[in-house]
Order: C-alpha cells, then structure tokens, then sequence
C-alpha cells in the first residue's frame, strides 16, 4: 500500500514538473532573444513599433520585409502560437523594446484550438492583459482582428469559425474603444459573403498571400501614422 502511494506521489509531482518545463518552455522565448538583444535603444524621438502576433505576423515580415524596414517597424510573430504564449512572452517581445506603440494581432489560433479547447473568456482576458501591460509602460496600443477564415484546414472538425471570429472581434473592438485604443478591422476588408477569406487573398484561407498583405498595410499604416504622429 505504502509502495502504491509512494509512486503515485512520484507520478504526480513529476506530471507538475514536466508539466512546468512545457509551461517555461510554449512561449518560445529564444525565437527573438538574440534580435532583441542587438536591438539598440530608441534614439531622441524615433517611433518604433512592434507587431506582435502568430504565423500571420511571422508571415508577413518574411514576404514583406521591406514594409517593416521602411517604416521602423519590428515583427515578433511566431507560427502556431496562440494568445497565452504571446502574452507570456510580451515584456521580452514588446515591452523591452521601447516602441512607441504595439500592435496585438492573435486569437485564430486559439479558436483552432492549437493549444487546447477554446475559451473565448480566457483569450479575450489574454488580449486585454497584453494591452494593460502595454498602456502601464507607457506604449501605444493599437488592438486588431482576427483575420477571417472560413474553416481551418488542420482543424476541419472545428465548426461556425466565422460567426466564433466574429464574436471575438465584437468584443475586441468594443475594448478598444471603451478604453480609448485604436482599432484595425483586417476582417472587413478581407472577407467574402461567407466570412471567410476572400480567395486571393489568403493561400490556404488563413494565411494571407502578398495580395493579402498588400490589403492589411494599407488599413494598418493608416491607423499606425494617426497614432504615432
């Protein structure tokens, strides 16, 4: 008996510490550690901002480099990561930077469920955590939509995404303005009759092709200019 409860007391607490060597480990911190650190301060009265995200993010600075660059713009975009990995990883991934404002693109992933059942709650929360921590250091907050998707491909058992995105963007856009952040609506722009993507616009429904950024750059820099100037 004593056996059986000795090792059943060493399951358990060995679950706990694996459990955290995942928990320390989902964010990723390593994916931006070495840019960040040869990132130099801000100097006297530049704007820098950063864009924080998923594959999205991720995406778009490896086949639009040239946006970023030209406009002092730093993407922290991971592939696959959902809101709270982003929000674990935001102080080393934003706030560290010094950027004049942040732009918060998440929640598709965690509506397929990348990371475990979704909780329109507990994501919603994680968004609004990321803009208090950003607005208590100082840094403008620019919240934006999830993109619209009509069925996820390595998800297709997932069902109604686009009426789920849409709620989540409903609650997003009415934080933003109850607490006087700016707001950027990818979703409207990009979608077609039935939520999803509009074709061109995006190589798998998710992920949007050049044409995609292309859309998402100009309704971005307009509200990023109007925030920073």
């Amino acid at each position: 008996m004593k056996k059986s409860v000795f090792i059943l007391s060493f399951l358990f607490a060995m679950n706990i510490y694996l459990n955290a060597q995942s928990l320390s480990e989902a964010p990723n911190f390593d994916k931006y550690a070495k840019a960040n650190s040869e990132l130099a301060s801000p100097q006297q009265g530049e704007k820098r901002v950063v864009f924080i995200g998923n594959s999205i993010t991720e995406g778009w600075v490896n086949m639009r480099p040239d946006f970023f660059t030209a406009n002092n713009y730093i993407g922290r975009g991971i592939g696959g990561q959902t809101s709270p990995q982003l929000l674990l990883r935001f102080r080393q991934d934003v706030v560290d930077l010094q950027p004049t404002a942040v732009i918060i693109n998440i929640g598709t992933n965690d509506i397929a469920e990348n990371t475990g059942k979704y909780n329109p709650v507990y994501t919603f929360d994680n968004i609004k955590s990321m803009a208090e921590i950003a607005k208590a250091n100082g840094i403008k907050v620019i919240l934006s939509s999830v993109l619209p998707v009509g069925e996820y491909p390595w998800r297709t058992e997932i069902k109604n995404v686009p009426q789920t995105i849409d709620a989540l963007n409903a609650n997003i856009k009415a934080y933003a303005e109850a607490n006087g952040f700016d707001y950027i609506d990818y979703n409207i722009e990009m979608r077609d009759a039935n939520g999803a993507m509009i074709e061109g616009y995006g190589s798998d429904g998710v992920h949007p092709t050049i044409k995609g950024y292309e859309v998402m750059e100009v309704i971005a820099k307009k509200v990023i200019d109007k925030v920073i100037e």
